[in-house]
C-alpha cells in the first residue's frame, strides 16, 4: 500500500510539473517578440567602377536606396551617371549623363523570426539627360572591294532626355547586422526617346542599349547598410 501512494504522489507531480512546464514555455514564447528594422538603406552598385577599370570606354557610378513603410513594400530608387562609348558596323558614338529611377519593391520571401533577407519584385520609372556625341562614322554605299569614308568630324547634341518603365527582378541577403548585398536584374521599356539629328541614340545612361524593339536589359550589384529609424 505504501507504494502505491508513493507511485501516485509521485505521478501526480511529474504531471503538475508537466503542466507547469508548459504553461511557462507558452508564456515565454507570447513574451518574446521578434523586431526588424524600419529605415533609410542606402548604398553602391559595385559593378560600375568595376567595369569602368576593366574598360575605360563605360565608366559610371550609382548610388542606390531604399526605405521600408510597411512589412513586405518599400520605396525604391537609384541614381547614377555613365558614360558609353559603343563601337558599331559604321558607327562610333558615346553618350554621357545622368539618371533617376524611383519606383517601389514588393518583398515576396517571408523571413525566418529576426532574419531580413529579400526576394523582390519592383517597379521603376526611369529619366534620364544625356549628351550624345557622334565619334566617328562610315557610310554604307561602299562594298566589300570599295568601302565607304571614314568621317571623323564628331558632332554633340546636349541636353537629350529619356523617359522609360522597368520592370525589376532581384534579391538582398544580409550578411552582417544591418548590412546587405544584393543583385537585381530588370526589362526596360522606353516611353519616350530624343535622337540627334541623322542618328539614332544607341545607349541611354540608365537604360543602357536600345533595342530596335525600343527595349533594354539591365543588371547590378549593389553593397548597402540600413539605417534604422524604429524596430516593428
Amino acid at each position: 500500500m505504501k507504494q502505491q501512494h508513493m507511485f501516485k504522489y509521485f505521478t501526480s507531480l511529474f504531471f503538475v510539473l508537466f503542466v507547469a512546464t508548459g504553461v511557462a514555455q507558452e508564456q515565454t514564447k507570447d513574451t518574446i517578440t521578434y523586431k526588424t528594422s524600419y529605415g533609410l538603406r542606402v548604398g553602391i552598385d559595385i559593378s560600375k567602377p568595376i567595369l569602368g577599370l576593366i574598360d575605360s570606354k563605360n565608366s559610371g557610378f550609382e548610388i542606390v536606396g531604399d526605405y521600408r513603410f510597411s512589412k513586405n513594400l518599400y520605396i525604391a530608387t537609384e541614381l547614377g551617371y555613365k558614360n558609353k562609348t559603343s563601337i558599331e558596323d559604321y558607327t562610333n558614338s558615346t553618350a554621357k549623363g545622368s539618371y533617376l529611377k524611383l519606383g517601389v519593391n514588393y518583398n515576396t520571401y517571408k523571413n525566418w523570426l529576426d532574419m531580413n533577407n529579400e526576394v523582390y519584385l519592383g517597379f521603376r520609372y526611369g529619366f534620364s539627360i544625356f549628351d550624345q556625341t557622334l565619334n566617328s562614322y562610315t557610310s554604307n554605299t561602299g562594298s566589300t572591294y570599295f568601302p565607304g569614308e571614314l568621317n571623323t568630324n564628331s558632332s554633340t547634341t546636349t541636353g537629350l532626355n529619356a523617359h522609360w518603365t522597368e520592370f525589376v527582378l532581384g534579391l538582398k541577403v544580409e550578411t552582417f547586422k544591418n548590412l546587405f548585398l544584393g543583385f537585381s536584374v530588370s526589362y526596360k521599356i522606353m516611353m519616350s526617346l530624343q535622337n540627334p539629328e541623322n542618328f539614332k541614340t544607341l545607349y541611354v545612361p540608365g537604360f543602357n542599349r536600345v533595342f530596335e524593339s525600343e527595349t533594354g536589359f539591365g543588371f547590378n550589384y549593389t553593397i548597402s547598410y540600413t539605417i534604422p529609424f524604429v524596430h516593428k
